[in-house]
């Protein structure tokens, strides 16, 4: 109990809830990190696709796939500012499909967002020890020990309440900011100076690239392979929708603070997105398993000094704190399913410092086991991530289509036409994410999602049983019941009377035995029995 105090802290009174909730900038640091973190593998993930077949003129398609994304992620964005105001007690997609289409599709919004969460940690975790081992090459035989200790790190430090984790984590969240900053900032400076030479990379000819590669994707090879190109970038939208599920985590007043909040997440993520890919298409950056694309733009803006090494620690930093905003959300989801009986009523539970600590640590350990299963390989990872997540939007656009159909609120034909946009297009990603990347791992996702639906739904139904058998209609008397209690007495002393006691307490029948097992101690005992005053 004492490591335990030492490790989390002192309990919290359940009065301190309110204190525990975030501002907006903390809440930015909190609840933000994972989505402004994918600028540091998006990227990447789009020039892995396309360089692997049309190599290095890979770099001329990234900025229009990024341009694409980010506009779906501003489309997705305002749909989640409305959401924000609908449903201020949280839960995003789950309370959206489950209030507006019905249960089976609020629990394939549910378990599709349990599933992402958990990814969400793998990932995020594999590429920020990958942000680390680019810059010191010799720690890659230590990847899955680094990733599986920076979990633990995080799943402690969660453990101790949200408020706490938040503050601790706002410095390195803002310092990638930072850095970001100055790496578009100055290199964008140099392009435009002349300081840096821009690798000008020629029109493709496809006639000389099948020269080259012996032959080349054309017609709807070329289309396939754009279309998975982009099925790969949307990891950058992954954690979109991690502010409207926890609202409740803001102050007063928490819809306009959360609002604002997802505003700032979108503008940022908007920008450094946009600006590695710049960058990679001027700089003719691809990425490698040895280095990241931020890696190398890095060594060619800021050289190899201080600057670089800050930026490889602040992309290691948030990369790993992207992993929070899973912990901040995952345990909130599964309390919220806890109370609809849809998982166990334990994750339901606040912790000593006010966290749902049960959810913290099972997010933690099923993370491990990813991380350890897959090596710690983000490029692994990666196909099964973001399919998830777009099924929510979709589910959570369709539903607000319904909402505001059904509330018909001032603006509401706007409102459900912006959202069914938003549906449609989600949804065709959806459908891209999962054709594109089936056979690279997406599979396991298409299955995963249907298992956790049906444990979700089997749970329901024992708590449902459950209910009906202890089910009591109050028609009968309650009659009293009368217990009749035997104390074995060995001799007449302390331990003996305070059996005594309690047995009076219980019931007035009560019975001193003495079972004889030494016929000289017994008339000792009775002449002790007499003389005692027992006064009952």
């Amino acid at each position: 109990m004492s490591f335990k105090r030492y490790l989390i802290g002192k309990p919290l009174a359940n009065e301190r809830l309110d204190h525990e909730r975030l501002n907006k900038k903390t809440a930015l640091a909190v609840l933000s990190s994972d989505a402004i973190s994918s600028v540091a593998y998006a990227t990447d993930q789009i020039l892995f696709v396309l360089g692997g077949a049309i190599g290095i003129a890979a770099v001329q398609y990234v900025f229009p796939i990024s341009a694409v994304i980010v506009g779906l992620l501003v489309l997705v964005g305002i749909s989640y500012q409305q959401t924000i105001h609908a449903y201020p007690g949280g839960g995003g997609s789950y309370t959206v499909a489950k209030e507006n289409l019905g249960q089976r599709a609020g629990l394939i919004a549910a378990a599709a967002l349990l599933t992402d969460y958990i990814l969400t940690v793998a990932v995020s975790v594999s590429s920020g020890v990958a942000a680390i081992t680019s810059a010191y090459p010799a720690l890659v035989p230590h990847t899955v020990a680094i990733g599986l200790c920076a979990i633990l790190l995080l799943m402690v430090v969660n453990l101790r309440g949200v408020r706490e984790s938040g503050i601790a984590f706002s410095i390195p969240t803002y310092a990638f900011i930072v850095m970001m900053l100055a790496l578009i900032g100055l290199g964008l400076w140099k392009l435009g100076h002349g300081a840096t030479p821009v690798q000008v990379i020629a029109p493709l000819d496809v006639d000389a690239s099948t020269a080259r590669h012996g032959s080349f994707p054309a017609g709807y090879g070329l289309l396939f392979l754009l279309l998975r190109g982009f099925a790969e970038g949307c990891s950058a939208m992954t954690g979109t929708e991690a502010i409207s599920n926890g609202v409740q985590a803001f102050r007063a007043p928490t819809q306009r603070n959360a609002a604002v909040t997802l505003s700032w997440m979108v503008a940022i993520l908007a920008t450094f997105f946009l600006g590695v890919s710049y960058m990679a298409h001027q700089y003719a950056v691809m990425p490698t398993t040895a280095e990241t694309v931020l890696s190398q733009l890095g060594h060619h803006i800021f050289g190899g000094g201080i600057a670089y090494y800050a930026l490889q620690y602040s992309t290691f930093a948030i990369l790993v704190l992207a992993a929070n905003t899973a912990f901040a959300d995952f345990p909130r989801l599964a309390g919220i399913l806890a109370n609809d009986k849809f998982m166990p009523s334990q994750l339901a539970a606040r912790g000593d410092r006010l966290a749902f600590s049960n959810g913290i640590i099972s997010l933690a350990l099923v993370a491990m086991l990813l991380v350890w299963l897959f090596n710690g390989d983000t490029n692994s990872l990666i196909p099964l991530y973001a399919i998830g997540v777009f099924v929510c939007f979709t589910l959570s656009q369709a539903g607000m289509v319904m909402h505001w159909v059904r509330t018909k609120e001032q603006g509401w034909r706007w409102r459900a036409a912006l959202n069914g946009v938003g549906a449609v297009a989600t949804g065709v990603v959806s459908i891209i994410q999962i054709v594109t990347k089936f056979a690279a791992g997406a599979w396991i996702v298409a299955l995963i999602i249907p298992l956790f639906i049906l444990i979700l739904q089997s749970i329901h139904t024992h708590y449902r049983r459950f209910a009906i058998d202890i089910a009591f209609r109050g028609r009968s008397p309650i009659l009293p019941h009368a217990h009749t209690v035997v104390v074995p007495i060995s001799a007449v002393n302390k331990a003996t009377a305070a059996a005594l006691v309690y047995a009076t307490s219980l019931s007035r029948n009560v019975h001193a035995i003495h079972i004889e097992v030494d016929s000289k101690a017994t008339p000792k005992l009775e002449r002790e029995w007499d003389r005692w005053d027992i006064g009952y």
